[in-house]
């Protein structure tokens, strides 16, 4: 009886030893399947940030150029304001001495007649 009692607690422990057993590798590989996935979520996040980097810099020079090329806009009208200033005041100057002109012409024809 002895025995017989000794080999049912000697198969209950070996069968609790292999339940546990292969409940700790069960664990183990659903640690192991949590890590791998914390891993491939952190390199993804690494390359988002990376990009992000990328396009805040690129976003940085852009701007920069932007700037320049609105600076260079604004010199350009006002080159062209002061070009049409100048304008004007050539064609008034221009209509000024073709009325000269028209009166030295006018005086000119008026002793002849």
């Amino acid at each position: 009886m002895e025995d017989a009692l000794k080999n049912r607690i000697v198969i209950i422990l070996a069968i609790s030893t292999t339940i546990f057993f292969f409940g700790t590798l069960s664990f183990y590989n659903s640690a192991m399947r949590q890590k791998s996935g914390r891993d491939k979520e952190m390199a993804v996040r690494l390359q988002l940030e990376e990009k992000i980097n990328k396009f805040s810099q690129e976003r940085s020079a852009l701007e920069e150029r932007a700037k320049a090329k609105e600076k260079e806009a604004e010199e350009v009208r006002t080159a062209l304001e002061e070009t049409k200033g100048i304008l004007v005041q050539e064609q008034l100057v221009n209509q000024g001495l073709k009325e000269e002109l028209k009166n030295v012409t006018k005086l000119k024809e008026a002793p002849g007649k």
